[in-house]
């Protein structure tokens, strides 16, 4: 293999080993963020306030994991390399954890939730952070970003479609029954490590670029001072936030307010195939226009499109299909174009600080999105029950309608404050190129 500029070309073959794995990490975070909650509460009867305390905890546990695990990454020397000595360890712990929060007891309790969730929490820490910054290092250049996010988020997108048929494959169908999160739990235990191990043999580490290692007073410095970075990750919770919350409400929307518990496998399925269909969309529109505007477009595009769900009731399973498919094809935009952005924002830390920090830059968007989705269960659950609402299905009419303004409106002023930030970010393809320039003259 030959090397320019201290990386890697970008073969087919380093780029499917390098994805490999975020097929089960994405098998494994659908059911975490969005089927736990309800599973618990639903199918063990645990009260609906109280799993959503103890989750938003555990996110709080990882405001201290998050950068620790991240400055470790950046900080840990072996000869394999740091992102992925770090990566290949924690993929044990991480198939753990995922085995035994999804195939519970049938006594299980909040105790139970807690230590489990927190064990998977940790240990998906500790294999998603490196593995981020691993990716964000195997290209130099800006499309060439965009082709390492897009292998990997349609990864992402295929596990998450596993995630979603195996129920059908093997059990009932159910999402949030026990025989559809125990083929997930199977499938994560065993080719978790599989896959850890073949990225591990295939795909080596680039150079590390840095020049001199910080002090942790003056990397917080450097850290403040990055503006495209404060911008980047004020936008990523914002999006996040209106991201998260029909993430977690979705198993509630389609069997209540719909009526149709028994869709909610077949419109998922929609939803995620048509974000792979939107890879190549998010690709070819990031090239035309840049990444931060197209995905502007998109977020934006999306919410006119999801206002529409606030106005379903029962039986309307075919409109929100069509919304289903629709937002989806944007999803492959929020998917593939904020990583790749990420990464050059990393570069603007490089060319000030001297010491390349991937990992705690990722940590910083690791835990931006935790808190998110935190917020969303720790919010949203509270104000569901202060109107009325029950995982059960007497709901009244009006818990009802707070569930659907909920769902599909709430999401939406979050999603444009993201785009009014994102708009006239200042990092694009030139300013880029001028910032490796910089680093690689070193």
């Amino acid at each position: 293999m030959t090397f320019r500029s201290g990386q890697q070309p970008l073969t087919s073959r380093l780029l499917l080993g390098y994805a490999l794995p975020a097929v089960v990490l994405a098998a494994l975070a659908l059911p975490l963020y969005i089927v736990v909650p309800t599973f618990y509460v639903s199918a063990l009867g645990l009260p609906l306030g109280a799993v959503g305390l103890v989750l938003l905890a555990i996110r709080m546990v990882d405001a201290v994991a998050d950068p620790a695990i991240g400055w470790l990454s950046d900080r840990i020397s072996a000869r394999a390399g740091r992102r992925r000595t770090l990566f290949l360890a924690s993929a044990a712990p991480t198939a753990l954890g995922a085995f035994m929060l999804f195939w519970p007891p049938d006594d299980a309790g909040l105790a139970y939730l807690a230590l489990w969730a927190a064990v998977l929490s940790l240990g998906y820490t500790g294999t998603l952070l490196p593995y981020s910054a691993w990716g964000a290092e195997l290209a130099n250049d800006y499309t060439g970003r965009l082709r390492v996010s897009a292998w990997r988020e349609g990864a992402t997108l295929i596990g998450t479609l596993c995630a979603i048929g195996l129920p059908f494959a093997v059990g009932d169908g159910a999402l949030s029954s026990p025989a559809g999160l125990q083929p997930l739990a199977v499938f994560v235990a065993v080719f978790l490590p599989f896959a850890a191990c073949v990225a591990f043999l295939c795909v080596p580490e680039p150079q590390d670029r840095s020049r001199h290692r910080l002090s942790l007073g003056d990397a917080g410095r450097f850290l403040a001072a990055n503006r495209p970075f404060r911008r980047l990750i004020l936008a990523f919770v914002l999006n996040g936030f209106a991201n998260a919350i029909p993430a977690t409400l979705f198993l509630y929307f389609v069997g209540q307010r719909l009526e149709a518990p028994q869709w909610s496998g077949p419109l998922l399925l929609a939803y995620f195939v048509s974000g792979l269909v939107g890879v190549p969309l998010a690709l070819f529109s990031a090239r035309l226009l840049g990444k931060h505007r197209a995905w502007c477009i998109a977020m934006a595009v999306a919410c006119a499109i999801f206002a529409g769900a606030g106005f379903l009731g029962t039986g309307d399973v075919y409109p929100f299909a069509a919304i289903c498919v629709a937002t989806g094809l944007m999803l492959g935009f929020d998917l593939v174009l904020p990583p790749a952005i990420q990464a050059d924002v990393i570069d603007e830390d490089t060319a000030s600080s001297g010491e390349q920090r991937s990992g705690v830059y990722f940590a910083a968007w690791s835990l931006a999105t935790k808190l998110s989705l935190a917020a969303a269960v720790g919010i949203v659950f509270p104000l569901l029950a202060l109107a009325g609402f029950s995982g059960e299905d007497n709901n009244s009419a009006g818990a009802l309608d707070a569930l659907s303004m909920l769902y599909a409106w709430l999401p939406i002023p979050t999603k444009l404050a993201a785009i009014a930030l994102m708009w006239n970010f200042p990092i694009g393809e030139a300013e880029q190129r001028a910032l490796r320039q910089k680093i690689e003259a070193v």
